[in-house]
C-alpha cells in the first residue's frame, strides 16, 4: 500500500494556507480529523484539519489551525471521513499519510510547494532549541503570583478572594505556599499599575528563588495545576513572555495606528486571561530600565504597551501564546478562565440617584444631542445638557463658560460647582460625559451597586501621563467620568482647579485627586473608542458600558448592538443575582 506524505505546520491559533499541488487523477473530497496529539505538541498547536481535496491541479487548500475552544470549518464543506494515519517525527513536524488506495493517484503525484512549510519546520526546529520541552520541573514555590488589583474597597475585596483561592489550591495540592501579592499593596509610587516601574523590585526580590512572576487580573479565574502543567513546557531559564495573545483587526487610534500595514502580526496579551514572564526576561527588562528612563508620555492600553516595550522592535521576545490561557473557560485543559458577569452587588443603583451632565456646545446640537436622545438618554433618571448657548428645544444650559475647541476643564468644573451647590444633594452620583459617548446607564446602574457613594469614587476608564517619571493617572473623559458626591465634595474642597479654560479636563482632574490622594478607579468597561478599535477576543468576555465617538460609524446602530438593554442582559442579571457579591 503506498502512502503518501502531506506536511502540516504546526502552528499556534492562526489560520495557515498550505498550497499543495499534485498531478494525476481527481482525488475525492477528505477530511483529517481533529488529530490526538502529545502534551508537547499541544502546547504549539491547536487542532488540525483539513478541509478539501480536489480535481486535478487545484489545491489541498487549508491545512488550517482551528481553535480548539469554538473554532469552525467553512459553512459550505461537504466533508467526508478519511481513513488517517498521522505521526511526527524527530522535528516536530506533523504529518498525515493518506491510503493510496483510498485517494487514487500515484506516489509522485504530490509536489510540495509552499514554503511556509519549510518556515515551519525552521521554527519549530527553534522551538526545541529555545525550550520548550515536557522536562521542565516546577511547583508553586517557583511563580509569584501578582493580582493586578486595586485599592478600592470593591476591588481590594475580590483580589483578597482570588489570593485565598490560589493558596486553598496550594493546601489542597500539600504544595508550599507561593506569594501571591497585590499590587495595589505593593504601589511605591503612582504609576505601579502600569507594571515596569515594579520589575526591579520583582527582579531582587524573586530572582534568586522563582522562576515565573504571573499576572492575572482580580476576576481572573485560575486552576493551579492545569498552570502547573503549561508552564512546564517552557525552559525558566530562557526569556518567555507568555500569554493569550490579542492583535487588532485594523490600525486604530489608541495604539497610535501602529503596525498600520498589517495590524494583525503584533500580538499582544489579555490581561483578563493572564500572562507571565520568567525570570530572565525580568531581570533583562529590569537591567533596561536601569539603562533608560521610562517615556514621560501617555498610558492609554497597558497591554499593548508593556508588548511593544518588551518586544523591543525585536531585540526583545513577541509574545508566545498559551492555549491554556483561556477566557472562555470552556474546555477543560484551561488553566485561567474569566468572569464576564457584569458585577453586581445587591440592588442596582436606583436612576433617581444618577445625575448624567451631557457637554455639548452650539455646533453639535443638530447632530449629535438627536442621537443621545434616541439612544440612551431615556434611560436617565435626572440628565440635563451643558452648553455655551441656551436651546429651550433640546433644552441646554448655558454655564456662561465660553466654548473651547479643546479642553473644555471651566466647563466640567462649572458642572461640578452646579452638581454639589444646588438642588441635588441628595443624588449620590455624578456622570459626565461627551455628546458623542454612547453609555448604558441600566449596566451602569448595576456596576455601581459595588461602590460606595459615602467614599470619594473616581471611576472609569483610566489612562496615565507621565507615570515613568512621577505623573498621574486619570480617567479619561470620553468613555465617560463617574463621581460620588464625596469625591466631588473633597475636589471642591482644595485649591486645585483649571489653569485655563481648554485645559484638558480629564487631566486636570486626574491631576487634582492624585493630589488629594484619591485614586483613579479604572473599569475596563468603559472605552474611550469605538468598538472596531478594540479586537473582537477583548470584547467578547465584557459587558460594555459605554463607547465612544461617531467618527464613520452609524452610533444608533453600535448602540443598539453593543449596549441597550435586551432580554439577554435581563436573563443574565437574573442568573447573577444567585452570585451577588456582598460587600
Amino acid at each position: 500500500m503506498v502512502r503518501e506524505q502531506v506536511w502540516a505546520a504546526v502552528r499556534s491559533g492562526e489560520e495557515e494556507l498550505l498550497s499543495l499541488r499534485y498531478r494525476g487523477s481527481p482525488a475525492p473530497v477528505f477530511s483529517v480529523q481533529p488529530c490526538a496529539l502529545s502534551s508537547l505538541a499541544r502546547g504549539h498547536t491547536e487542532r488540525l484539519c483539513a478541509e478539501w481535496l480536489t480535481g486535478a491541479q487545484a489545491a489541498v487548500g487549508a491545512l488550517l489551525t482551528r481553535n480548539r475552544r469554538g473554532g469552525k470549518l467553512a459553512p459550505d464543506l461537504a466533508l467526508r471521513p478519511a481513513r488517517l494515519w498521522q505521526g511526527c517525527d524527530s522535528r516536530n513536524v506533523y504529518f498525515f499519510l493518506l491510503d493510496s488506495q483510498q485517494f487514487p493517484f500515484a506516489s509522485e503525484a504530490f509536489a510540495l510547494v509552499s514554503k511556509d512549510v519549510k518556515k515551519e519546520v525552521k521554527q519549530s526546529k527553534n522551538l526545541e532549541k529555545s525550550g520548550i520541552s515536557e522536562k521542565n520541573d516546577i511547583d508553586l514555590k517557583g511563580i509569584a503570583f501578582v493580582i493586578q488589583s486595586q485599592s478600592n474597597s470593591f476591588h481590594a475585596k475580590k483580589a483578597e478572594q482570588l489570593k485565598q483561592s490560589i493558596l486553598k489550591q496550594a493546601a489542597d495540592l500539600t504544595q508550599e505556599v507561593p506569594r501571591v501579592l497585590l499590587l495595589h499593596q505593593l504601589a511605591l509610587q503612582e504609576g505601579a499599575w502600569t507594571i515596569l516601574p515594579l520589575l526591579p523590585h520583582f527582579s531582587v526580590t524573586y530572582s534568586r528563588n522563582s522562576s515565573w512572576i504571573f499576572f492575572c487580573e482580580e476576576e481572573t479565574r485560575i486552576q493551579i495545576p492545569q498552570l502547573l502543567e503549561a508552564l512546564r513546557r517552557y525552559d525558566p531559564s530562557k526569556e518567555w513572555f507568555l500569554g493569550k495573545a490579542l492583535h487588532d483587526e485594523e490600525s486604530t487610534i489608541i495604539h497610535h495606528y501602529a503596525f498600520s500595514e498589517n495590524p494583525t502580526v503584533f500580538k499582544y496579551p489579555d490581561f483578563a486571561a493572564g500572562w507571565a514572564l520568567s525570570i530572565p526576561l525580568v531581570n533583562k527588562l529590569t537591567k533596561r530600565l536601569k539603562s533608560e528612563s521610562l517615556k514621560s508620555d501617555f498610558t492609554i492600553d497597558l497591554k499593548h504597551e508593556i508588548a511593544l516595550y518588551i518586544w523591543d522592535r525585536g531585540d526583545g521576545p513577541p509574545l508566545t501564546p498559551v492555549p491554556e490561557f483561556c477566557t472562555d473557560g470552556v474546555d477543560s485543559s484551561c488553566a485561567t478562565t474569566f468572569h464576564s458577569f457584569l458585577p453586581l452587588c445587591g440592588n442596582p443603583v436606583k436612576k433617581k440617584d444618577i445625575f448624567v451632565a451631557v457637554k455639548t456646545c452650539k455646533k453639535f446640537h443638530g447632530d449629535r444631542i438627536p442621537i443621545v436622545k434616541q439612544t440612551w438618554a431615556g434611560q436617565a433618571g435626572h440628565i440635563e445638557y451643558y452648553s455655551d448657548y441656551a436651546d429651550s428645544s433640546i433644552p441646554t444650559v448655558d454655564l456662561g463658560i465660553p466654548n473651547t475647541e479643546r479642553g473644555h476643564c471651566g466647563k466640567t468644573f462649572a458642572i461640578l460647582e452646579r452638581f454639589l451647590n444646588h438642588s441635588y444633594d441628595k443624588i449620590a452620583w455624578l456622570v459626565i460625559v461627551d455628546d458623542d459617548t454612547l453609555i448604558s446607564i441600566s449596566r451602569l446602574q448595576h456596576l455601581l451597586s459595588c461602590y460606595d457613594a459615602s467614599e470619594p469614587v473616581f471611576l472609569g476608564e483610566r489612562y496615565g501621563y507621565g507615570l515613568g517619571t512621577g505623573g498621574y493617572s486619570y480617567v479619561t473623559g470620553g468613555g465617560g467620568m463617574v463621581f460620588s458626591r464625596e469625591a466631588i465634595r473633597r475636589l471642591l474642597a482644595s485649591k486645585c482647579r483649571c489653569y485655563s479654560n481648554d485645559a484638558p479636563d480629564d487631566m486636570v482632574l486626574g491631576m487634582c485627586f492624585s493630589g488629594l490622594g484619591i485614586p483613579v478607579t479604572h473599569s475596563p468597561l468603559f472605552h474611550q473608542a469605538r468598538p472596531v478599535d478594540y479586537p473582537k477576543d477583548y470584547l467578547s468576555h465584557q459587558v460594555p458600558i459605554s463607547f465612544h465617538k461617531h467618527w464613520n460609524i452609524d452610533p444608533v446602530k453600535v448602540y443598539f448592538t453593543w449596549l441597550a438593554p435586551s432580554e439577554e442582559d435581563r436573563a443574565r442579571q437574573e442568573t447573577r443575582k444567585g452570585f451577588k457579591e456582598e460587600l
